[in-house]
């Protein structure tokens, strides 16, 4: 394995999902506070499944986003 090419390629892979999951996160949270869903205020619980094909296990990444108002 050649170690520049697979961290440019795992690069490649996280800035794309780092930036769909950013924009979808946005939208529905924002269409959350609108439907009176969540509380403009609120933390949202927020959990990322990470599966790779090859491998059995998934990894399952949790956490916590702050909104504190984005009304």
């Amino acid at each position: 394995m050649q170690e520049d090419i697979f961290n440019m390629s795992v690069r490649k892979f996280l800035k794309k999902v780092g930036i769909t999951s950013q924009r979808e996160i946005d939208t529905v949270i924002r269409a959350a506070i609108e439907d009176g869903r969540i509380n403009s205020n609120a933390n949202v619980d927020i959990q990322v499944t990470l599966k790779i094909a090859a491998l059995s296990k998934p990894l399952v990444i949790m956490g916590e986003i702050h909104l504190d108002d984005l009304s």
